[in-house]
């Protein structure tokens, strides 16, 4: 009687336990419930953003031929080396190994030493400056609403100027009360509203191009080569907005920033994380190239040559005036939760570090418990309110020193693409399948990397010296005239 017991007992332990395996993975987190679906939605969300609206300036400078062409070659390379990214979430093997949970945790497992920190400052730098950029583009947003009003109480040939530094300041403001927020990035509504933003503003841009084209009168002049050597620009502006142009449609492609958080929600099987992922890779970036493609050649069919910078903003359109208004509001939306979504690892880096370095200092670890009306306790740490307001402010000066759309964005394409999204997806690859030095897989690899490093290269310098010719005829805190 008693072994029937101790066996019932065991009986109903395994059954207990098998209850729990079937709530948790592998690694005791949560059970994993993503599909390539899912994958793909979030791909699409994390990539279509601010980039989209700079490439009608961008296909304008490189033609009908050429930009085409560098949309589709970034668009194969990205969904290329993610195939491999995809490979190296679990180590060593890619079906049975060991989870990583981060960008850097793969770079740790496959490669380790130096290489690490450098892919560190790399993402973070990469993160740093899409915050700032951020701050920019919603100023500039909300300064064209201001301007659309204007414009459409007083005539089109008005000036209508005004500064950007005020909707930075009030950007800025936003940002460090959203900043106090602990893990503001886990809120789930905030994925659908910036996918829901940018969709709406993108969309509207699409269709107001195409409502332009086929509206008859003026047509816009374009050419096979972009804009013309002479008429539009001198032969060095020619080949330094070339350069610049590939830095915004590298800026465009990049989510592999991300990739490795986003197949971390992908179930394990069937199929296996990283046949999910490449799935959800090819249909994401076939979606966003289809939309770029659209976004790209309509502006440009719509503006010529003459193509704005930023195609909502540049006031190719004026009316109806209350559609664009309503555009430049769901970018100001979209942008004010994106910016959260990219400095909170910088937030929770930094200080994870600052209190494992300091763990007995009040000011960095202590916290104080505050009622809020209908919200509960909320948690208040002083070295977090320090921290983050310094952040927010710091990055809104830069933004206020260099407002300048196209060249920053340019620039942190061109900084971030080849490191992130080439050089370590490849090197983890090589060292994964214990590749030859020399073999033939492993040389057309290295050129391949090499190839898009010397792309990089030149974007940067195109946008570094874009930045150096704004800033000649810019006057820090003032309205343009």
């Amino acid at each position: 009687m008693e072994k029937k017991s101790m066996f019932l007992e065991q009986s109903f332990a395994d059954h207990k336990s098998g209850d729990m395996n079937k709530n948790f993975d592998d690694d005791r987190r949560e059970k994993r419930t993503g599909t390539w679906m899912t994958g793909s939605a979030h791909i699409i969300t994390a990539v279509i953003g601010s980039g989209v609206l700079s490439l009608a300036w961008a296909i304008a400078q490189l033609g009908w031929v050429a930009g085409p062409a560098v949309l589709m070659a970034f668009s194969f390379i990205t969904y290329f080396t993610s195939t491999m990214l995809a490979d190296c979430y679990r180590s060593p093997d890619p079906v049975t190994g060991k989870r990583n949970y981060t960008y850097m945790e793969v770079v740790r497992s496959y490669l380790g030493g130096r290489k690490v920190m450098l892919c560190g400052l790399a993402q973070y730098g990469n993160l740093i400056g899409i915050t700032i950029g951020y701050t920019i583009t919603a100023s500039i947003s909300m300064v064209a609403v201001k301007r659309s009003n204007c414009f459409h109480k007083n005539g089109h040939n008005v000036k209508c100027s005004t500064s950007n530094t005020p909707f930075m300041i009030i950007f800025a403001c936003i940002q460090i009360v959203l900043s106090q927020i602990p893990n503001f990035h886990n809120l789930s509504w905030l994925s659908i509203l910036a996918a829901v933003m940018s969709f709406s503003y993108a969309s509207i841009g699409v269709g107001l191009s195409i409502a332009k084209v086929a509206g008859g009168g003026v047509h816009a002049r374009t050419a096979l080569t972009g804009v013309t050597v002479g008429v539009d620009v001198t032969g060095s502006e020619k080949v330094w907005r070339t350069f610049q142009a590939v830095g915004d449609i590298a800026f465009a492609y990049a989510y592999s920033t991300v990739l490795i958080e986003i197949q971390d929600t992908l179930k394990a099987s069937p199929p296996s994380e990283n046949k999910a992922m490449k799935r959800a890779s090819l249909v994401g970036v076939s979606i966003t190239t289809f939309f770029y493609m659209l976004c790209g050649c309509v502006g440009y069919a719509a503006f010529g040559n003459n193509a704005p910078g930023n195609f909502l903003t540049g006031f190719g359109f004026y009316e109806p005036f209350w559609l664009i208004d309503f555009a430049n509001v769901c970018i100001a939306v979209h942008l004010v939760g994106a910016y959260q979504v990219f400095c909170q690892p910088i937030f929770q880096f930094v200080e994870s570090q600052s209190a494992k370095r300091w763990p007995d200092n009040k000011f960095i670890t202590g916290e104080y418990k505050m009622n809020v009306p209908c919200g509960g306790d909320f948690g208040i740490s002083l070295f977090r309110l320090v921290w983050r307001t310094s952040y927010v402010v710091v990055t809104a000066v830069v933004a206020m020193i260099f407002p300048f759309f196209n060249d920053f964005l340019g620039l942190i394409g061109a900084a971030s693409f080849w490191p992130l999204t080439v050089y370590f997806p490849i090197e983890m690859h090589i060292a994964q399948k214990k590749m030859k030095k020399f073999s033939f897989t492993w040389t057309w690899l290295k050129i391949l990397s090499w190839a898009c490093f010397l792309v990089s290269l030149v974007a940067a310098a195109g946008s570094v010296q874009g930045l150096i010719q704004s800033l000649k005829d810019f006057k820090p805190f003032q309205a343009p005239e």
